[in-house]
């Protein structure tokens, strides 16, 4: 059968770097597919050796954990979300679609809004705070420029990159994964090797439980905050590549750049100590006349998560039912943005705990049914043909989500609202795990006897 003439643009696409990527929500096909599980890892180390995981290790000091619960707590929470990561970048190929298309298999179209909603917000939310820090180290390497000035030229840059889509997104992190690599490793060897000063540290020798508990709940947030968008930066590899690759690869990526990233952050907090206020103005005091170098590194590590914060935006859009070309839906994200990060720079630092402890309430009830369809059910099935995703609401994975969510509620301690157990526990907070594991039981035992009823196989 002849190619129409939409499709024969499509095929074009390819490989190629630098042409505006012409899909949007729709499925990949296989004409399409390339690359290798390999760019995974750049990918997800790139995107990673950011200002936001750095600032993240400030958390574990304001906090007062010893340097042995620290380093475990980074370690536990960071172990933990990768693994998640690299499933959800596992789905990619199978599907050719982007993460929320691939939920509507679990959830039904109109039953896939509310995860669509929720991660239009979390995009953006991210996007601000990169966005915030970044101009924060722009302003500190040009004072002359105005917070207003700073950020729009890192949306300027950032929402390039997101309009030009897959391939320059996966070429820029595979740059920024060499070019940051370097740039921190110096940051590294100029913090660390300053022992004297961090051992003035005192921490805290009661009650650490709690907080160990709060710290690997933001670290897991922050790295498998990006699980609900994974397989966006994977769909157009074949669809036979490798899934324990795809997951190895993700996993030791995004691993690698967190754990090191926010231990960095931890010694620069404890060597500023009252200055460590703000995490940029705190890195250029430490690093001294490499001041320059180590902001360069955090503002360019800002672009890099930035990119796909803006891109899967657009995709979170488009999962809306928003019918516009994915290219405008990327500069509507850069627009809105940008009034974000204008609102959201005073009190930054209270502001990004919140957020962070917050984000992953709704993302890991709706990973778990997905986990749980692909991997233990394992159906791998096209979106768009599958009988579930073309119905308005498949309840056993909506009303498994729901019911993830409400039985976290007690084990919940966020900045508005702390659940019964987490109170009794001290503010220990389970609820990502229990809402995970809720979630994907519920759903296990309510689908498990469904699947003769669909046929299409990918």
């Amino acid at each position: 059968m002849a190619m129409s003439m939409e499709q024969r643009r499509k095929a074009r696409y390819g490989n190629r770097t630098f042409q505006i990527e012409p899909y949007g929500v729709e499925r990949v096909g296989q004409e399409e597919r390339h690359g290798d599980a390999r760019s995974q890892f750049t990918l997800w180390l790139g995107s990673n050796l950011t200002i936001a995981d750095f600032a993240l290790g400030f958390l574990p000091v304001s906090l007062g954990l010893p340097w042995p619960w620290i380093i475990v707590s980074i370690l536990v929470g960071n172990l933990a979300g990768s693994l998640l990561l690299g499933a959800c970048s596992a789905m990619g190929p199978s599907y050719g679609a982007p993460q929320l298309i691939i939920g509507r298999y679990s959830f039904g179209r109109i039953g896939g809004v509310l995860p669509a909603l929720l991660n239009y917000v979390s995009t953006i939310g991210w996007f601000a705070v990169n966005n915030i820090l970044g101009t924060f180290g722009l302003r500190v390497l040009f004072p002359v420029l105005s917070f207003w000035q700073g950020a729009f030229i890192l949306v300027f840059i950032q929402g390039l990159l997101a309009i030009y889509g897959y391939n320059l997104i996966h070429a820029y992190e595979r740059v920024m994964s060499v070019v940051l690599a370097i740039l921190f490793a110096i940051v590294t060897v100029l913090s660390v090797t300053q022992t004297g000063r961090l051992a003035a540290y005192h921490p805290t020798t009661t009650g650490v439980w709690p907080l160990f508990a709060i710290m690997v709940a933001a670290a897991f947030s922050y790295v498998g905050s990006w699980g609900p968008y994974a397989s966006d930066y994977s769909r157009y590899l074949p669809a036979h590549t490798d899934r324990k690759k795809i997951i190895a690869y993700a996993f030791f990526g995004s691993f690698l750049a967190s754990i090191w990233l926010e231990l960095v952050g931890a010694v620069v907090a404890v060597l500023a100590g009252s200055a460590a206020s703000d995490p940029i103005a705190a890195l250029h005091s430490v690093t001294g006349g490499f001041g320059a170098i180590a902001v360069i590194a955090v503002v360019l590590g800002g672009t890099a998560a930035d990119a796909l914060n803006l891109y899967s935006n657009a995709l979170s859009a488009g999962a809306l039912g928003i019918r516009l070309p994915r290219w405008i839906l990327a500069v509507g994200a850069s627009l809105l943005g940008l009034i974000l990060s204008l609102l959201g720079s005073g009190n930054f630092e209270q502001n990004y705990e919140n957020f962070l402890l917050m984000l992953g309430y709704w993302m890991t009830p709706w990973v778990g049914v997905l986990i749980t369809d692909f991997f233990v059910l394992q159906r791998y099935r096209m979106a768009y043909e599958d009988r579930r995703a073309s119905r308005n609401v498949y309840w056993p994975g909506l009303m498994s989500f729901l019911i993830g969510i409400v039985c976290s509620l007690p084990f919940m301690d966020g900045p508005f609202y702390e659940g019964a157990i987490s109170k009794a526990m001290g503010g220990a907070d389970l609820s990502f795990y229990v809402g995970f594991l809720v979630a994907a039981l519920v759903y296990y035992f309510a689908s498990k006897n469904r699947t003769h009823r669909f046929t299409h196989e990918v």
